[in-house]
């Protein structure tokens, strides 16, 4: 099986994949520390390595930071992990644009023959970015984005 390690964390959420992307000291880990106060179980933080399974793109942690995160002004610290999960959103962290087009995650090359994983960007220090993230798997999953619905000369029927 082919995988690929990029810069990114990752964390799952029931069943689902988040894969939280962005430049280093953007608040990756500490978005993905959010997710898990609020539930969500790491798989991989900083370093992602993903491959591709059952048509699917998935992520587990390099064995050598399996289970472990970096929590800034406390250091490494350990704790219980998500061995591996099929992703099923990415986050890129930066400036959200209001109604955002449609976007997917684009894989590293090797790893493209997967299902595409939907894409949105937010500000990752935002108050709200746990509770965006939990709602975009939910919409996504459900069919429940309204595409062009408030944008100008649109008229949803």
């Amino acid at each position: 099986m082919k995988s690929m390690n990029i810069h990114a964390s990752c964390a799952a959420i029931g069943r689902a994949g988040v894969l939280i992307l962005g430049e280093s000291g953007s608040g990756k880990s500490d978005l993905l520390l959010r997710l898990m106060d609020e539930g969500a179980r790491l798989v991989a933080d900083d370093r992602t390595e993903l491959y591709v399974a059952n048509g699917r793109l998935w992520a587990h942690a390099p064995k050598n930071i399996t289970g472990l995160m970096e929590v800034r002004g406390l250091g490494i610290v350990a704790g219980p992990f998500a061995k591996s999960v099929a992703l099923a959103l990415a986050v890129r962290l930066g400036a959200a644009e209001r109604m955002p087009a449609p976007a997917f995650y684009a894989p590293p090359e090797g790893l493209a023959r997967a299902k595409p994983v939907p894409l949105i960007v937010l500000d990752g220090a935002g108050a709200s970015a746990p509770a965006r993230v939990r709602l975009a798997l939910k919409a996504f999953a459900k069919g429940l984005i309204r595409e062009g619905f408030n944008l100008p000369g649109k008229n949803p029927k």
